[in-house]
């Protein structure tokens, strides 16, 4: 029982070893996209867009629905949702692959602003880092505002306006 009891603890000791790279090779690409382009410069970036969106000017509707599908705790979070996160970490497991995503909207934001779209642990770090960032200086509709001004619709239209002239 003994040998079993310090096999689990050497296991549990590599565990929290492997965790802390993670975090710190994440916290790291964090600090260098900061670093590359600080938050205010990049949101002042999105915000010059010629069909940028204010969020007064979306329709209530539209917000309700993006939120429903996109992140339904949004305003109840600081940019890191744990029960969606553990979801997806659930789902993904059972399918041995990456099968669901446990990304809030300000995640989404950070994501898009800063990192890549490849499905590494190291990025989904530097981006649950780039989130809090955001939360501390942005509001949730400024958050919103931003994020619908900065994903991509279809079709090569990449802000609201643009996608709802054309379907529209």
């Amino acid at each position: 029982m003994k040998k079993l009891f310090k096999v689990l603890i050497f296991l549990l000791l590599i565990g929290i070893s492997i965790a802390l790279l993670f975090v710190n090779n994440g916290y790291n690409m964090y600090k260098e996209a900061i670093e590359s382009m600080p938050l205010e410069e990049k949101v002042s970036e999105i915000r010059a867009k010629e069909n940028y969106a204010k969020f007064s000017e979306l329709p209530q509707m539209y917000v309700d629905a993006v939120i429903s599908v996109e992140d339904k705790r949004f305003y109840k979070h600081n940019g890191i949702d744990i029960l969606a996160i553990g979801r997806a970490a659930i789902n993904d497991i059972k399918a041995m692959s990456y099968v669901e995503g446990g990304s809030t909207i300000t995640q989404q934001l950070a994501k898009n602003m800063y990192f890549t779209q490849e499905k590494k642990m190291e990025r989904k770090i530097a981006e649950v880092f780039m989130a809090w960032n955001i939360e501390d200086n942005y509001t949730k509709e400024e958050i919103f505002e931003l994020y619908v001004n900065n994903i991509f619709f279809g079709d090569g239209y990449y802000t609201v306006k643009e996608a709802c002239k054309r379907i529209f």
